[in-house]
């Protein structure tokens, strides 16, 4: 582990004060043993991924962040499923997919984060989502180790059992459908591109900053709202796309939370929905 850690280091926001302690377990035996010893200390240990979803607090957090990653491994087995480690990334768990021909996973060749932090909220894009190709998860539970099932996960729009009830995953097991690796590599190419187009990568950010209402889309009714572009401090509403708050040097939590408190109420007055936050602030 590492004392006062810089957390922007580890968020794709690239905000966030120290981190006490950081601990970088290896393999699932090592983050059951760090938890449960944690634990037993009367610790709360924050379990993290690649970080693509959080906003920590400028000041940082007293508690010891767990990252996954060196948890990082993908494995085909006879049925072919495949395997991949909490630490693993979505993008190296697309590509292993695409290299054995099975297909499913394309959506997922573009999201920033871990296979831990996609089955914790469910993650998706262009269509897809974690729910439409997982089978089970080993997962970390207060009272041991488990294998579940993709009912018990309780997979919703960025919601499942993992996050409800304090979870930790170790590993996920994804079944797809056979494919030609040409044109698997072909469809990720083109969701790259689309990516490319219409997000603002140049920038940090943590993708999507609100969920989607009901029926509607949340960059639709920031710019109808006229706040395409609005600032404060380094923290802005991407001129791209409206769903994304970027960081544009130098933004602090404060920053992005007066911002989006600002979003928020100017949005509910002008259109009536209530803007929810899909990120998770830890402070």
């Amino acid at each position: 582990y590492e004392r006062d850690v810089p957390l922007a280091r580890h968020t794709s926001f690239r905000i966030g004060g120290p981190a006490r302690r950081m601990a970088f377990p290896r393999d699932g035996s090592q983050m059951v043993l760090l938890i449960e010893k944690a634990r037993a200390c009367g610790a709360a240990p924050l379990v993290i991924g690649n970080g693509t979803n959080l906003l920590f607090a400028d000041e940082g957090v007293e508690r010891l962040v767990v990252n996954t990653r060196d948890m990082s491994g993908t494995a085909l087995d006879k049925a072919g499923r495949v395997t991949a480690e909490a630490g693993t990334s979505l993008a190296r768990t697309a590509v292993f997919a695409q290299q054995h021909g099975l297909a499913g996973l394309e959506f997922a060749h573009g999201i920033p984060g871990s296979v831990g932090g996609a089955v914790c909220m469910n993650a998706g894009a262009y269509g897809g989502e974690i729910a439409q190709v997982i089978v089970s998860a080993r997962v970390l539970t207060p009272e041991g180790v488990r294998m579940v099932s993709k009912d018990e996960l309780s997979l919703g729009y960025r919601s499942s059992a993992v996050m409800q009830n304090g979870w930790v995953v170790l590993e996920a097991t994804f079944e797809l459908a056979p494919g030609s690796p040409d044109e698997i590599k072909a469809t990720m190419a083109d969701l790259a591109a689309r990516r490319r187009e219409k997000q603002p990568l140049q920038y940090p950010s943590c993708g999507s900053f609100f969920k989607r209402p009901v029926g509607y889309y949340a960059g639709a009714l920031i710019e109808q709202s006229g706040l395409r572009g609005a600032q404060m401090g380094g923290a802005a509403v991407s001129e791209k796309h409206c769903g994304f708050v970027v960081n544009l040097g130098g933004a602090t939590c404060a920053d992005v939370l007066a911002l989006c408190d600002e979003v928020r109420a100017i949005v509910k007055e002008k259109t009536g929905y209530d803007l929810e936050k899909e990120i998770r602030v830890v402070k």
